[in-house]
């Protein structure tokens, strides 16, 4: 880890909203493996894509913000929000390691990507200066050979957790109660904005 202060694995998604199985995978990954802190970074809402069902970033990141406020060791992030868009994970990767130079950067990622991760771009560049902390996610299709004993390929144990935001904002649409399901000042937050209604 060299001169490093913290190890910190950055975990993406557009938690829309957060739910407790991010919650459930970013705790488990800080807690058992090399790692000080998650810093859970939203991906702000790409202008190529109309994704209707996307609430505006602020919102997602105050409900990140909110769902990790009593956990010391996972932190939100809106870095991506301030980069060019569409933006690519080795720029973020690149960005936040200038921004924060005595911080060690990791990748943190589904099973189900790391399946396509030959296909992103400039994937070799990622392995090249940061290592991957990877879950297990049910899905289709295999890991390709080179990444199945890399050195930079960390896998951690953690639940599988079958818990989408898909079924949270369809569960609010249709008047289901989906308490259990995110944290409970998401939960107030969400209700009390009136999100995912129609």
């Amino acid at each position: 880890m060299g001169n490093f202060s913290k190890n910190i694995g950055l975990y993406f998604g557009t938690f829309n909203p957060i739910h407790i199985g991010h919650l459930i995978i970013a705790n488990q990954m800080v807690e058992n493996s090399d790692l000080d802190e998650i810093w859970m970074v939203v991906t702000p809402h790409n202008p190529f894509k109309n994704k209707n069902t996307l609430l505006n970033n602020y919102d997602r990141f105050e409900m990140v913000q909110l769902a990790t406020k009593n956990y010391d060791k996972i932190k939100a992030s809106d870095i991506e929000f301030t980069l060019p868009q569409p933006n690519y994970t080795i720029n973020t990767l690149t960005h936040i390691s200038e921004q924060y130079p005595n911080y060690n950067f990791n990748l943190i990622m589904g099973e189900d990507n790391l399946k396509n991760f030959h296909k992103w771009k400039n994937y070799q560049a990622i392995l090249d200066d940061y290592q991957l902390y990877v879950y297990p996610r049910i899905s289709e299709g295999i890991v390709a050979n080179q990444f199945i004993k890399h050195a930079k390929i960390h896998r951690i144990e953690a639940p599988i957790v079958q818990i989408s935001s898909t079924m949270i904002r369809n569960g609010i649409k249709n008047n289901k109660n989906i308490r259990p399901l995110v944290a409970t000042k998401v939960w107030e937050y969400i209700d009390k904005m009136n999100f995912y209604k129609k």
